[in-house]
């Protein structure tokens, strides 16, 4: 968690970025116009304090003409008070998204690019359950931000707009110590000055461990949120080995945690609110009390002990923001210290990258040649898994890796760049496309044809060549339904979806093919007829396998051992 200097710092670098955005110049318009408001509600506050004294002065005197005047000025202020705080709202609530739309593609475009939303979970930082950060925190750390910032800048209004008010309507007042008398000016605002910073003091202190309980309370919630999410995504995994019983422990466990740190944040909730509520009732009396002695006196009408409660009232209201933010502020400070916190990691992860003597070295070559020079592979901590590869693949190879399939996994993630840890160089060819074939092909939820030309970002490929692939690898009957929307990760068999994975790799046709164990579902017979139609449409791309069943195959070209 960032320190309290540290945390503001990186919160106004953050914020820094969103005001020299793309679209600073609607970002700035909207936050002129949104502070011109603010001074408008400021002016009606003050207006409505003026109107107050009138309309009491007014009953005192007994005055029809005066009253009558009084109702018919309140019609404007009510119809001028509706249209304002209506604009306001709205564009309120317009900054409050465009803030949130920036830092939510501002977060997710860091943390989904060249791969490290993979690298961050190798790494240590406060970086878990990053789908929470964006969707959630991002939300409460901008729209939070945007409420705090206004009753902030709306308080420091109030404190200018009624200091005038109440130093005028104070007078002075001359306090009889005995042995000497001494005048006080404006003796209500040094009332309020010290009344709200005692009453700020003791809820500053009733309201500091709500901060770290809701910052727990978060990481537990979303924990738990992932815990069902994976057991959604396993279901039939789930189902065929019978592990319920184990599923509804794990989440009894995780819901534990939640119902504990519920009950830290409830206790500290109970303090602020057992204050605030206190607090309050003491400040509907509290003004009255202050001035009612001057009106008993005769020194001032009763307009004026209105206008007195009313402006003291605003006054502490504006010194009082602290208080009566505490919780506000402290959920706002907890989601910003885990966006803060999925950022920094994020520059960890290119900060480490970025150390060329330490990792993998990925390169470019003018060959078509994949190549492996003096490279080893690591763990994240250090400990050398496989070293000592020396070797060049050539258009047409085909190679199946042997050994440790751990290993070979590694090695396809260090050829995409995804994973650095070790040492060495990997040339990557000049031409062609590469593509890697995983045991699970990710289908998105959409449409199939979607499912089937993704990842491209639009439609390049025409019906015909879909078509055309999917009876190629056997899946005919799905035809029909490409332009159905399903989750297919659950609606297709694990063969189903590998046939698919065979099928996106047709229609793209690349040059270099890695398959790690992308037809384990399948027969060996099934397999092997997979693989022979890679080979008829793609005669001239090179292979690297992974695989199990066809290891005695003379399918392949050349061994590689790791």
């Amino acid at each position: 968690m960032l320190k309290s200097p540290n945390f503001f710092i990186e919160f106004l670098k953050l914020t820094k970025l969103f005001w020299c955005s793309s679209r600073k110049a609607r970002i700035r318009g909207t936050v002129l116009l949104f502070a011109m408001l603010t001074v408008m509600q400021m002016v009606m506050a003050v207006l409505m304090t003026q109107w107050s004294a009138g309309l009491f002065n007014a009953l005192e005197l007994h005055s029809m003409r005066g009253f009558l005047n009084q109702v018919g000025l309140l019609l404007l202020l009510f119809i001028a008070d509706m249209t304002l705080t209506g604009s306001h709202l709205e564009v309120k609530r317009n900054l409050q998204m465009l803030w949130r739309t920036w830092l939510t593609d501002f977060v997710f475009s860091r943390w989904m690019e060249n791969g490290r939303h993979y690298l961050i979970a190798h790494m240590p930082g406060e970086h878990d359950n990053p789908d929470g950060r964006i969707a959630e925190d991002c939300r409460v750390a901008t729209e939070s931000a945007v409420v705090l910032l206004h009753t902030l800048f709306y308080s420091f209004l109030l404190l200018v707009g009624f200091t005038k008010v109440l130093w005028t309507k104070s007078g002075v007042v001359t306090l009889n110590l005995g042995f000497a008398e001494i005048q006080v000016y404006g003796h209500l605002i040094w009332v309020a000055i010290l009344y709200t910073a005692l009453a700020s003091w003791v809820g500053w202190k009733v309201s500091q461990p709500l901060t770290g309980a809701t910052n727990i309370r978060q990481s537990a919630e979303a924990k738990f949120r992932a815990s069902l999410l994976e057991a959604q995504e396993n279901t039939q995994a789930i189902a065929l080995i019978h592990a319920e019983p184990c599923e509804r422990r794990q989440f009894r466990l995780l819901f534990c945690k939640i119902r504990k740190v519920w009950d830290e944040q409830t206790r500290a909730w109970r303090n602020i609110v057992m204050f605030g509520t206190g607090y309050s009732v003491l400040s509907m009396a509290f003004p009255i009390l202050v001035v009612a002695p001057r009106y008993i006196l005769g020194r001032i009408t009763l307009g004026d002990l209105m206008q007195s409660a009313q402006a003291f009232q605003h006054m502490t209201g504006a010194l009082s923001w602290p208080v009566n933010n505490l919780g506000g502020i402290a959920e706002w400070r907890a989601s910003v210290e885990r966006v803060l916190g999925l950022l920094k990691t994020l520059d960890n992860v290119d900060n480490e990258v970025a150390k060329a003597d330490h990792w993998i070295q990925v390169q470019c070559s003018d060959r078509p040649v994949l190549a492996f020079r003096d490279l080893s592979i690591a763990k994240y901590e250090g400990q050398v898994l496989v070293e000592g590869i020396n070797t060049e693949i050539h258009e047409g190879d085909r190679v199946l890796i042997t050994g440790n399939p751990y290993n070979g996994a590694k090695l396809f993630r260090a050829i995409a760049g995804i994973r650095p840890w070790g040492s060495g160089i990997i040339e990557l060819p000049a031409k062609g496309r590469l593509f890697f074939m995983p045991p699970r092909p990710h289908l998105p939820t959409g449409t199939l044809q979607e499912a089937i030309w993704y990842p491209a970002l639009r439609r390049k490929f025409t019906r015909e060549q879909i078509e055309e692939a999917m009876r190629l690898v056997g899946l005919e009957h799905l035809v029909s339904q490409l332009d159905k929307e399903e989750n297919w990760l659950q609606t297709l068999t694990r063969g189903e979806q590998q046939r698919l994975g065979v099928a996106r790799l047709l229609i793209n046709r690349p040059q270099w093919i890695f398959v790690q164990e992308a037809f384990d579902s399948l027969k060996p017979e099934d397999e092997e007829q997979m693989l022979q139609l890679i080979r008829e449409q793609l005669p001239n791309a090179a292979w690297l396998i992974i695989s199990h069943s066809l290891e005695k195959s003379d399918f392949y070209t050349s061994r590689l051992s790791l």
